[in-house]
């Protein structure tokens, strides 16, 4: 079966490109959570609780300003359906994200902060500070992978590549998603020492063709 161009016009192509970067800060997810039989009990444990982390994360040097939480939450909680339901308290619950630029000190970090009263440690990622300025490079990058290929295509085709006619960006997030990269590679399994901060981007480019 041969497949047809409706509208030939010229010749549009796919580019990506990618820049990494080792990461200058991390943001570390924590979770306050507790199960009393009253609701009295459960904010007076999960008070306690994070009063104790807040403690903990200024021993390590981290100012409130980069600590942001939830007000404590209180919920009914509840084993089994139906019938065979059974209540088995009251849970109040808070998080907690963390940021932090000494790297050396995360892991210490995080078993002081579970030690403290953090009962979840719900995410850790790595970042970088001007994150734009990377996606600019990227972009770059993908431009000119882009025309690469674009001159590949038209050499094997005996056409001369002509100007760019369309520009179309391709959202980084889906990208990212599309390839299978995280917004940063760790290193070994249960290690928390960073790898690489990579920043993503992709454009589509159509450029007329001459002879």
């Amino acid at each position: 079966m041969t497949e047809t161009i409706s509208e030939p016009w010229g010749l549009s192509v796919f580019g990506a490109g990618s820049v990494r970067m080792a990461p200058q800060l991390v943001r570390v997810k924590l979770g306050v959570d507790m199960l009393e039989p009253s609701p009295d009990r459960a904010f007076q444990q999960a008070g306690a609780a994070v009063s104790r982390l807040r403690e903990a994360l200024r021993r390590h040097g981290i100012p409130d300003t980069s600590v942001s939480g939830s007000r404590l939450r209180l919920t009914s909680q509840y084993d089994g359906y139906g019938a065979e339901q059974k209540f088995l308290g009251y849970r109040c619950s808070a998080s907690y994200s963390v940021e932090t630029e000494a790297l050396d000190d995360l892991q210490q970090l995080i078993v002081d902060a579970v030690d403290a009263g953090a009962h979840r440690i719900d995410h850790v990622e790595f970042d970088v500070r001007d994150k734009s300025e990377l996606r600019d490079e990227a972009r770059r990058r993908a431009v000119a992978a882009a025309r690469r290929k674009a001159e590949v295509y038209t050499e094997a085709a005996g056409v001369r590549l002509g100007p760019v006619v369309h520009i179309q960006d391709v959202d980084a997030e889906n990208f990212v998603q599309y390839r299978g990269h995280g917004r940063a590679d760790a290193g070994a399994a249960g290690d928390l020492a960073p790898g690489a901060v990579q920043v993503s981007a992709g454009v589509v480019l159509g450029f007329s063709l001459t002879h």
